[in-house]
């Protein structure tokens, strides 16, 4: 089936999306969305010359726990393949490509970035143009393509630099740099149409409008989980270490076979999946309103909505019944009634791109009002990005071997703490605090989800200082007693165990237990109805922002910082030992700071969806469907 509708930027990020599309499943947030394709299932009534015609269409023939094993075992391929293919690159880029830090660095943040931009595009064709199962099954090929590309780079000499000798190392060749970038496009290729479409059409297998349908639905979901938890601590150990203490060419090839699995799996299912035709882009209705908006900027909003905006719901809408209110108030310029504008018999605009109705253009409200929302979680999301990336250095410069014995854990394997720190979160927040919470604020979510998320913002700012200290004594360490060797490429072995390392993958992980499942949370229930899928594509662009500015804000520290001959020592010089990793962790708890309260400023201001809190706002169904006044 598709892919993974997780992250982005990171392992550890797709795995919290995961998590948190599982939670909101199973919370009911995510069944609206998947009742869209069904509902042209119905039967339906159009009048016509007075006469009512009925139309029945045939309802699909939905094989719910029959396709179950087709759609799981391409899921748990898939996962180990992409996963166990995406987690290592860091450490597949400095080792076996001799790329600098600070350049391998730039281009995985741009890799993640392009992927996440990817999936508005994904979401796009297949909502527009070719539907979830063309879109999955094409970007499965692409991610199977992209795999074998690298599996080739590791297996073949001429397609990657020679070993260093000593300190020298000889970069890649231009030729050796496309074929490996060629990979990288049919990854990012993959990911977006993979991304936006797994878990809808999973769901679209079942019937959401029976008990049945929707119990396996919630029995989907339960396995989804249980792969991609499993997916994901398989290529954090295994396909890691096979990678990082065996060969390249062996541990990359396993997850590329296992994508092979996954596509073959996928094609092997198809006469019994249900195939849901693409039903047009709700992105049209924002676009609607605010061309309208921008032919009417002239003129004047009335006192009283009632006496001129525009007022029509079809009832062919999924879309709940939305408040007036004067937030954005130059937005119900599109709803003015001008002499120009066509009104249909049935009461609905007869150009939809120069008069639109008070509802589509609240629906485009709780769009726009999410923007300064998503502002946050790009900052937010920026510093925690570089701590998860350079902890993989840290890790590299650290005593990684477990009680003194031989063997050592895999650089990138410290993520998995950040993992289960979540896992172990989820529960206890659930079952134990917000019961407590309930008591006290008698809210049925204990705290609001802006509240959560400001939660998340600021247990952020304590991860930051945390990672600065742990960085201190990695380095102190370094300078003060003996080393344990020199890593390849970098420089001396701190003496300080790796298992320090922990404790800001631990905290990282308690941030994003707040403020990742709020985001996706707030977004997916402030977005509507018909737009949900939708919000999931926006909030990956959240992500791609942040990958984009994690790499700016490192080139800008990179060479702002420079100092000694040829500036080769700087705050993230490629030998950490030399570098100051921990000035620029306290940098970015700074930056998360001004995030903070620039965060409680726009949350202060933002009214969630459908509320009528203010004195403006006016019920759709008190304005009358008959206008008094036209301009």
């Amino acid at each position: 089936m598709c892919k993974s509708y997780g992250v982005n930027k990171t392992p550890s990020t797709r795995f919290y999306t995961h998590v948190i599309y599982t939670y909101l499943a199973k919370s009911k947030y995510l069944v609206e969305p998947w009742r869209v394709g069904v509902m042209a299932l119905k039967m339906e009534g159009m009048e016509i010359n007075g006469d009512v015609k009925v139309e029945e269409l045939i309802e699909p023939n939905y094989r719910g726990v029959k396709a179950m094993p087709f759609v799981i075992g391409n899921e748990t391929f898939e996962k180990l393949g992409t996963i166990g293919t995406s987690t290592n690159l860091l450490v597949y880029l400095t080792t076996i490509f001799n790329m600098k830090s600070i350049t391998a660095t730039n281009l995985i943040n741009v890799f993640h970035g392009t992927c996440n931009f990817g999936t508005l595009a994904g979401a796009f064709l297949s909502d527009t143009y070719f539907g979830r199962y063309k879109v999955l099954g094409a970007a499965s090929i692409s991610s199977f393509l992209g795999m074998l590309v690298l599996t080739l780079t590791a297996a073949l000499k001429t397609l990657h630099p020679p070993k260093c000798v000593d300190t020298f190392c000889v970069g890649p060749t231009p030729w050796q740099m496309a074929f490996l970038l060629a990979g990288f496009v049919f990854l990012i290729i993959g990911a977006s149409g993979i991304r936006p479409c797994n878990l809808a059409f999973g769901a679209d297998q079942f019937n959401p409008n029976t008990e049945s349908g929707q119990r396996g639905i919630a029995s989907f979901f339960n396995w989804y989980y249980f792969t991609f938890t499993f997916a994901m601590m398989v290529s954090l150990t295994i396909i890691v270490y096979v990678q990082a203490n065996i060969n390249w060419a062996i541990g990359l090839a396993i997850p590329t076979f296992l994508m092979f699995l996954s596509c073959a799996v996928f094609f092997v299912g198809t006469r019994i999946y249900v195939i849901v035709q693409p039903d047009g882009s709700p992105l049209t209705s924002i676009f609607q309103v605010l061309v309208a908006t921008i032919k009417k900027r002239k003129l004047t909003i009335p006192e009283e909505p009632s006496l001129s905006l525009f007022n029509h719901v079809s009832t062919k809408s999924i879309n709940a019944k939305l408040p007036y209110n004067n937030q954005l108030k130059f937005l119900n310029k599109a709803a003015i009634i001008t002499t120009k504008d066509n009104i249909n018999l049935d009461g609905s605009s007869g150009d939809r791109w120069t008069l639109c109705s008070i509802q589509q253009i609240e629906e485009v409200k709780c769009v726009v009002k999410t923007i300064p929302i998503w502002f946050a979680c790009i900052i937010y999301n920026v510093s925690l990005t570089n701590m998860q990336i350079y902890t993989v250095f840290q890790a590299l410069q650290s005593d990684r071997r477990l009680n003194h014995s031989s063997f050592k854990v895999p650089a990138a394997s410290y993520t998995v703490f950040q993992m289960l720190a979540l896992t172990i979160w989820i529960p206890v927040y659930d079952r134990l605090i917000v019961p407590c919470l309930r008591k006290i604020t008698n809210k049925r979510q204990g705290i609001s989800l802006l509240q959560r998320i400001g939660v998340g913002m600021g247990i952020a700012i304590f991860t930051m200082l945390v990672a600065a200290v742990i960085e201190t004594k990695r380095k102190d360490m370094a300078h003060s007693k003996p080393t344990l060797g020199i890593e390849r490429g970098k420089g001396a072995i701190s003496s300080m165990s790796g298992f320090w390392l922990v404790w800001q993958m631990v905290v990282a992980g308690l941030s994003e237990g707040f403020a990742i499942i709020g985001f996706v949370e707030f977004f997916y229930k402030q977005f509507p109805e018909n737009m949900k899928s939708f919000a999931g594509s926006f909030l990956f662009c959240g992500f791609a922002m942040s990958s984009y500015l994690s790499s700016f804000l490192i080139s800008i520290v990179h060479r702002t910082t420079r100092e000694g001959e040829g500036g080769s020592r700087n705050w993230l010089a490629q030998d950490l030992n030399d570098a100051k990793l921990d000035y620029f962790y306290y940098l970015c708890a700074g930056l998360e700071v001004l995030n903070f309260i620039y965060y409680l400023i726009v949350a202060k201001w933002y009214k969630y969806k459908g509320s009528e809190d203010l004195a403006d706002d006016v019920p759709l169904k008190d304005i009358p469907a008959t206008h008094k006044h036209i301009i």
